[in-house]
């Protein structure tokens, strides 16, 4: 040990890190107490991830100390995380899809009996544990038929579970309802009244205020401010992450709702915001089933009008995921019609549908996405028309237009040759949203376009969703961001049960309105 043994939970002093000609970390910084909770910002790219992998043993840092606990950290690895105590919940989540709930809570430190996993002692200790916590959970579940709130909640126990005191949160409200998050936010607090320490990467500066204790911004992989949440406000801490000021137009969109007397659309109203243009999508009737063979959307029917953009608002695993992915080609429809204009697109596969000008940004980039080994510029390519030359595909062409698209959608590092896996998740999102919408396209499916990206990116996102709407196209959003559907959409539809329970002109749209839907209590 050198020096004097830090009194926090957890120090970071010096540490760098660098994945090849990519930097990643350069003396960053920092410290967390216990009993707090610490929120630790920045742009995609700015080195948040990969510091946080550096405490939790997945990077061992090119330089650089790591103090947990008072105690200096030699020859870091997950395994030695773990047993001191700290533990991650990734973003994407590292859950084994053919193990059930139980299964996946205690794998690598099963209870055992008489020589075998006693997985009734492992569904007893879950059970306790989802108690507890109050994040109920099914321990006999399959990982792979859970919703992905469900899952989400699965990672937090296996941590805990384990043990952790330093607990590690990489955008851990994405893919929660409101009623999720609070149950989560409650949880936290249990946890660090308890002794314990949390750290959270968000996004969402409004949950920073709301929750966090004290605040580390990293920029270009550095620490760059470090300070006290009280009185923080998003503006003063999205300017501390981009070095300048940054409209939050969902902030602004979400105040906007609040101060609105609460009124339900009448039928004069609705007739009067409806869009003009022709109908770019129409779903008639529309049934299609989850992967459980039950249907997972019932009975829908809905438009989407040149030069509109629908949001669908509701809590996640209402049948919003199925729904997108019946109109992109992904899922079979059981019943009903889907048409792109005036073809009836029954029969068509994702590539045709793409060649009549759908454009599909999936909910989950790295599974629906990316081909997470190719580079930017093959990801950027996939779906389009290759660039020929004499003897095949034009390389330089692809790489001209891949640099192209890089710096038009400021994707970080701005190098087309790095495989996509090499990215932060906001900047993979990028890519996938630069692909997507950099094509021709009549027609773009939106689902959590910005999940996991940082202010500047969203400001620059929601200006390309707006502009593909003026330019005439149709748009549908899906969004479990109630904000962000009430900032861009024209009209809002609300499922529940799979059913669209409601769909309103954005002015008649209240907050606790469309809470009321998403929730079935409206009924």
């Amino acid at each position: 040990m050198t020096g004097t043994a830090p009194a926090a939970a957890v120090v970071m002093r010096g540490v760098a890190k660098a994945f090849g000609g990519v930097v990643a970390n350069r003396d960053a910084s920092l410290e967390v107490a216990a009993g707090e909770i610490h929120a630790v910002v920045g742009e995609n790219g700015a080195g948040k991830s990969t510091l946080m992998r550096v405490l939790a043993g997945g990077h061992a840092p090119d330089a650089g100390t790591v103090w947990v606990h008072g105690r200096e950290v030699t020859g870091w690895d997950t395994r030695a995380a773990i047993a001191a105590g700290v533990g991650m919940v990734h973003q994407h989540f590292m859950l084994v899809p053919t193990l059930t709930v139980a299964e996946n809570v205690v794998l690598g430190a099963e209870p055992v009996a008489r020589g075998r996993v006693d997985r009734g002692a492992a569904e007893a200790a879950l059970a306790r544990l989802s108690r507890e916590t109050g994040l109920a959970v099914d321990p006999t579940a399959l990982v792979a038929d859970l919703t992905v709130g469900e899952a989400q909640r699965v990672e937090i126990l296996k941590a805990l579970h384990r043990g952790a005191r330093v607990l590690i949160l990489d955008e851990p409200t994405a893919v929660l309802s409101p009623p999720e998050v609070a149950d989560l936010w409650r949880v936290l607090r249990a946890l660090v009244a308890g002794g314990a320490s949390v750290i959270l990467i968000t996004h969402k500066l409004d949950e920073v205020v709301a929750v966090a204790d004290t605040i580390t911004v990293l920029r270009g992989g550095r620490t760059v401010a470090r300070f006290a949440a009280a009185g923080s406000t998003p503006q003063a801490i999205a300017r501390a992450m981009v070095g300048r000021d940054v409209v939050l137009a969902l902030d602004a969109a979400l105040d906007a709702a609040l101060d609105a007397a609460p009124r339900a659309a009448t039928g004069a109203e609705a007739e009067a915001e409806a869009p003009r243009g022709a109908p770019v999508l129409a779903c008639e009737g529309l049934t299609v089933r989850g992967d459980r063979g039950t249907p997972a959307v019932r009975a829908l029917s809905l438009a989407v009008h040149a030069g509109e953009i629908v949001g669908i608002a509701g809590v996640e695993g209402n049948g919003q995921a199925e729904l997108v992915e019946a109109i992109a080609g992904l899922r079979a429809v059981a019943e009903g019609t889907v048409r792109l204009g005036t073809r009836d697109l029954a029969g068509c596969d994702v590539r045709t549908r793409t060649a009549l000008g759908v454009s599909h940004i999936p909910e989950d980039r790295q599974q629906r996405g990316l081909l997470m080994d190719f580079s930017v510029a093959d990801n950027l390519l996939l779906g389009r028309p290759h660039p020929g030359g004499r003897l095949g595909v034009d390389r330089r062409q692809v790489l001209a237009d891949a640099a192209a698209q890089v710096a038009r959608f400021d994707i970080r590092p701005a190098d087309p040759t790095l495989p996509v896996r090499a990215l932060s998740g906001g900047n993979q999102q990028k890519v996938v949203v630069a692909r997507e919408m950099g094509r021709a396209f009549s027609l773009l499916l939106a689902a959590q376009p910005t999940r996991g990206v940082d202010v500047g990116a969203i400001e620059f996102i929601h200006a390309q969703l707006r502009a593909a709407r003026d330019a005439g196209k149709g748009v549908l959003l899906v969004s479990a961001d109630l904000a962000e559907v009430l900032a861009l959409s024209d009209r809002v539809g609300v499922m529940y049960g799979g059913r669209l329970v409601a769909l309103l002109p954005v002015a008649a749209c209240t907050p606790e309105l469309l809470g009321r839907h998403m929730t079935g209590a409206a009924a």
